[in-house]
């Protein structure tokens, strides 16, 4: 899909993966609405772009429906969805000392990393699927974001494992549902990635997670993120697939 001049939408997009994703996709030629829970960081990432800020709950039926209706008349009909939005989730065993996982912490990470992405997705791709054809016969393209925790989850990670091995696992069955409209589903399973989420992290934690990367031996940039959500944008080969992008990084047990 050629990227200039299309109605754009990033969750997550006031920070992180997010920002740099909008960032990226405004300097190919789009309109990009930036989508977040909190105004002030959605604000400065789209007056820097020249975008448009929308503020909303992604996990919100309403506030989804009602941004992606505000993204439509601001900056016309959306054909791109990136769902960058989600959070991490506190150490923490299936049981042990401290007793068994709390319900509750899945149930959020669950709500967030999964419920959260898919409300987005199912909502934008319906409004997708009512605009005309491209020349390509693409109808849009929706981007969603895994972990490479999907695949080998260290120790206290469970709940976020499962969360995020449940976007790869909605990834072709959600191709296979849209293709008929000519809209095209993937997803990138990031590996370590210079985002608030890691570099906030214990000192002593990034020093074991930059052991485990191979090549290069150390954390992505957001950019480098963003440079594939623009490739799978404009590659219309890529569909129903997930790319990690985690310099061969293969998570250790602890």
């Amino acid at each position: 899909m050629e990227l200039s001049d299309v109605s754009v939408v990033v969750t997550g997009g006031g920070s992180g993966l997010g920002a740099a994703t909008a960032r990226e996709l405004a300097a190919a030629g789009a309109r990009v609405a930036v989508l977040d829970r909190t105004a002030a960081p959605a604000e400065a990432v789209a007056a820097e772009i020249a975008g448009l800020a929308v503020v909303a709950d992604h996990c919100d039926e309403k506030a989804v429906h009602s941004a992606l209706a505000t993204a439509h008349e601001q900056n016309g009909p959306v054909r791109v969805l990136v769902n960058c939005a989600g959070e991490g989730a506190p150490g923490r065993r299936t049981a042990g000392p401290r007793g068994a996982y709390p319900l509750d912490l899945l149930r959020r990470q669950l709500e967030v990393n999964v419920v959260g992405p898919f409300n987005c997705a199912r909502l934008a791709a319906q409004a997708m699927t009512e605009l005309e054809p491209l020349p390509t016969g693409e109808r849009g393209v929706i981007v969603n974001t895994s972990s490479v925790n999907a695949y080998d989850g260290p120790l206290g990670t469970v709940a976020y494992s499962a969360a995020k091995a449940a976007v790869v696992a909605m990834t072709l069955p959600m191709a296979r549902d849209l293709a008929q409209a000519g809209i095209r589903v993937c997803t990138i399973a990031p590996g370590n990635f210079a985002t608030p989420m890691l570099t906030s992290a214990p000192t002593a934690l990034l020093d074991d997670l930059l052991n485990w990367i191979p090549f290069p031996n150390r954390f992505g940039s957001p950019a480098e993120f963003a440079a594939l959500v623009r490739h799978i944008c404009e590659n219309p080969m890529l569909n129903g697939e997930t790319i990690r992008l985690d310099a061969a990084v293969r998570m250790a047990q602890h």
